[in-house]
């Protein structure tokens, strides 16, 4: 860990390079620009609205906010980790040129995805001044939930990375996984119509605890008790030792799969 620490200190002026590469890079030639990271999840949210309020019975109060703060986080792991999976293999020239810590590409995605969520939390800004929704002091708390959302994307994200070096189906494969991920966190649906056994099965999503703390925050102005914090604790050591691990173990390697 101290090794790791040491060199991410060294590289860290090419981490924050390379951040801000893949932001510029993904609204290059784009007459809006940055505005797409608020736009998108607006207009993602406003059809979604209209859906559920039209087509199908919808009982969640503030529906909009309830849908968008489920949007925002679970895009965020989505891209942070998408991106970060395919790091290694799309940076293999560069890999073979010049010497640097190789764990610094799937980081360097899990940041720029952080900050276009952070980009992206304008909309949310947006659609609580328009439903007029209470704000309370508990919101200052809101970087908790960010910051346990940034360990657990950066540890999947290393996981998933070193995997795809060797195993290329994982590319693939994990498009099905975060599908099943997604109607596995109560993005658009309250958590109280699942069956008890299918709750107990979304108490092992870590995206889920950090939802319910995101939302609570923002909707009802919950304090995160101690217990949720320890559980997002937790699932963050976890996420970000095995990523670690599993990144340190074959990276040596990577070198005769590119």
């Amino acid at each position: 860990m101290s090794a790791y620490l040491k060199k991410f200190f060294q590289y860290r002026d090419l981490l924050f390079q390379l951040v801000s590469k893949d932001i510029k890079t993904k609204y290059r030639r784009s007459m809006l620009g940055y505005l797409w990271s608020v736009l998108n999840p607006l207009m993602m949210m406003m059809i979604l609205t209209v859906v559920f309020s039209t087509i199908f019975r919808n009982d969640i109060p503030n529906f909009p906010v309830y849908f968008l703060t489920g949007q925002l986080i679970f895009n965020a792991f989505s891209e942070a980790t998408n991106t970060a999976m395919s790091s290694v293999i799309s940076n293999s020239a560069l890999i073979k040129k010049v010497y640097f810590p190789k764990y610094i590409l799937p980081v360097s995605k899990s940041g720029s995805a952080f900050v276009n969520f952070v980009l992206s939390l304008m909309a949310l800004v947006v659609v609580l001044a328009l439903t007029k929704t209470r704000i309370t002091w508990a919101i200052l708390l809101l970087p908790l939930p960010l910051l346990y959302l940034l360990l657990i994307s950066t540890g999947v994200g290393l996981f998933l990375s070193a995997l795809a070096v060797r195993f290329r189906d994982v590319v693939h494969l994990y498009s099905v996984v975060l599908t099943a991920l997604m109607y596995l966190t109560p993005i658009f649906y309250p958590i109280t119509i699942l069956p008890d056994a299918a709750r107990q099965i979304v108490s092992f999503n870590p995206i889920f605890h950090i939802l319910e703390m995101f939302r609570c925050m923002v909707m009802y102005g919950t304090v995160p008790s101690l217990k949720a914090n320890l559980v997002c604790i937790g699932f963050s050591i976890i996420a970000l030792c095995v990523g670690m691990l599993t990144f340190q173990k074959n990276q040596d390697s990577f070198i005769l799969y590119l």
